[in-house]
């Protein structure tokens, strides 16, 4: 319901059925779903915002076909009519879609290119199940919630888990930019557009700019489309400042913008946030977070709303700042996207400067890593000495394991110690595409696209933003501008200690200097402060009473003496506990069984002791 609170559908027949919530953004009086065509035949479901949907449907209406209403999911249902799968590759939007056509007893899923939407399936003997939630997928008798250990291999090390996988044995994620045919039973699955990785161009910065800024200008403008109100996510750093100067230069209405606060930290990004609000005259909204803001209700409802957990602590600020905008806006614009296509994070620079690191003997490495657990563990976010500590681990592993882990939690030591049982190794399945295309700037790119950005980012805004009933919009992600960001030469993008160059230099003479200039703020909570204070009690209570039972998967001691050393400082531990207290208060809320993981991996172990 929260998903699409004003209204709800179903369709069914002697083959299917569909069911569908909406959450009223265009054509607020019609368009209300399943839609059915005008001969009966195709019947559709769909969650998302189609931008172009106004040309396509003149186009479409040029080749004869009628519309009853002004809605996006209409465009789409006669798209579908009209070019069958070649319709998805026409669509600029973020949408998860089903189409059922009861002539020929055929059901097609689709997802956006880059995952903004999510969309789970499962199979069962010739049935195929599908949602948008996990939880519709629970519903019913068939599926068992059993967890899968490839699933957790992966949300172990990453704080997520990749598609395919999910957290749910027997349960998928569609791909990005993909979709799926059920035809009697029978399952297909195609592409219709990839990732661009072909070679870069020979821009000049001039050209580049020029291009970029017509991108952003047209993606901005369509992504402005709403018949409900509009506001934009403000954090005062470049990209969002970036989408609040093309909105201005778009509307000639004043835009509300939202944000959260911390004050008193170090990271509190207050004074930049109201500078470029003032600015560009916003109507600005904040609210303080602090650990008596509700945030360990807040916590508790994750594992309802998350469908499946994210280890990502950035999720809570981004809970209130949904609950923020909901009071007066429906639709908000977000820079998700920006850091993964022009080079933002500091693990593209902790690439290069981990190059020459690796030339030499290890020994003087783990001297130094040894000498530094005697380093005092700081309160703050992400402090000094845990970069460091963090830095040092990933010199001594492989580039692509390394480029996970400077994001991630456990180690592939730290996660055999938490485990009574050795895990499948997906995730070294899925480290093999970045390990095939080397260590270089473009690979790290890509993988993060692939990956990081639809399964940790995506998903956390689109999960805490949806359990309020609000639809978040990321401009950045418009697949002209990700094909564009491909196609830049590395020193566009990354130069020795300067990141995001090329945006950095279109936004010079627009955004006040000190946005352009400073240093990237990740949207968190210091998880290694309040987990020792105000949240302990919560997480001694969660891990020591869930561990139990799931012991026969997890080592309860290990959970225990991760637990003793962070409270006891002897470690900053925070972001390895926060992930697994999410972990199992997601697992507790939805009754999700270990019994059967436990017995398939020591099975596995056993034959693989025997080789």
């Amino acid at each position: 319901m929260h998903r699409g609170p004003d209204e709800q559908g179903v369709y069914e027949s002697d083959a299917i059925s569909l069911g569908a919530t909406r959450l009223k953004i265009i054509d607020l009086a019609s368009g209300d779903q399943p839609i059915v065509s005008d001969d009966r035949d195709t019947v559709i479901v769909f969650n998302g915002e189609i931008y172009n949907h106004i040309e396509l449907r003149a186009e479409l209406e040029q080749r004869g076909h009628r519309f009853h209403s002004r809605s996006d999911t209409e465009t789409v249902l006669n798209a579908f009519r009209e070019w069958d799968t070649g319709c998805f590759s026409r669509l600029r939007g973020m949408f998860a879609v089903a189409l059922w056509t009861e002539s020929k007893k055929r059901l097609v899923l689709a997802r956006d290119r880059m995952g903004i939407k999510p969309l789970y399936i499962a199979r069962r003997g010739t049935e195929l199940y599908f949602g948008s939630e996990l939880k519709t997928l629970f519903v019913h008798p068939e599926i068992d919630r059993q967890l899968s250990l490839a699933g957790l291999d992966c949300y172990l090390s990453l704080n997520y888990v990749p598609w395919p996988w999910t957290l749910i044995e027997g349960i998928e994620k569609l791909h990005p930019g993909h979709w799926l045919e059920w035809r009697d039973g029978e399952v297909r699955e195609e592409a219709y557009w990839r990732l661009p990785t072909g070679p870069t161009r020979n821009w000049s910065q001039g050209a580049a700019m020029e291009e970029l800024d017509a991108l952003l200008g047209q993606s901005v403008r369509e992504h402005l489309l709403s018949d409900v109100p509009l506001g934009l996510w403000l954090s005062g750093g470049l990209d969002s400042s970036t989408l609040l100067h093309y909105i201005t230069t778009s509307s000639t209405a004043r835009l509300k913008t939202f944000s959260i606060a911390f004050p008193g930290r170090s990271f509190d990004e207050m004074s930049y946030i109201r500078q470029v609000a003032d600015h560009y005259g916003a109507a600005h909204e904040e609210l303080d977070l602090n650990p008596e803001s509700g945030v360990r209700d807040a916590i508790e409802e994750f594992a309802y709303y998350s469908d499946e957990p994210t280890a990502d602590a950035g999720a809570l600020p981004v809970w209130f700042l949904s609950k923020l905008t909901k009071q007066t806006a429906t639709v908000a614009l977000s820079g998700e996207g920006a850091d993964e296509l022009f080079g933002g994070y500091l693990t593209y620079r902790a690439n290069d400067l981990a190059r020459p690191m690796r030339r030499l003997p290890q020994w003087p490495l783990r001297l130094a890593l040894s000498a530094l657990r005697h380093w005092p563990v700081s309160d703050e976010k992400i402090g000094f000495e845990y970069k460091v500590k963090r830095f040092l681990d990933g010199c001594l592993m492989t580039p692509e394991r390394a480029h996970v882990h400077w994001n991630g939690t456990f180690s592939d030591a730290a996660k055999q110690a938490l485990m009574q049982a050795a895990l499948p190794g997906a995730l070294d399945r899925t480290l093999g595409e970045l390990s095939a295309a080397g260590d270089r700037l473009p690979a790290y790119l890509w993988f993060d696209q692939q990956y990081y950005l639809p399964d940790d980012i995506l998903t956390k805004v689109d999960r805490m933003s949806m359990a309020h009933s609000v639809e978040v919009r990321p401009p950045f992600l418009d697949h002209r501008i990700v094909e564009f960001a491909a196609s830049l030469p590395d020193h566009l993008r990354v130069r020795g200690s300067r990141q995001k160059i090329l945006l950095r230099e279109l936004m010079k003479g627009k955004l006040p200097t000190s946005i352009v200039r400073r240093k990237k703020i990740g949207f968190d909570i210091p998880a290694h402060d309040w987990l020792r204070g105000p949240l302990r009690t919560m997480l001694i209570d969660t891990l020591s009473g869930v561990s139990a039972e799931h012991a026969g998967l997890f080592r309860t001691d290990t959970i225990q003496a991760c637990l003793r050393d962070h409270l006891d400082r002897r470690a900053n531990l925070g972001y390895h506990l926060w992930g697994l207290m999410i972990l199992f208060l997601w697992m507790r809320k939805w009754q999700v069984q270990t019994t059967s993981a436990a017995s398939m991996a020591r099975e596995a172990e056993d034959i693989l002791t025997s080789i």
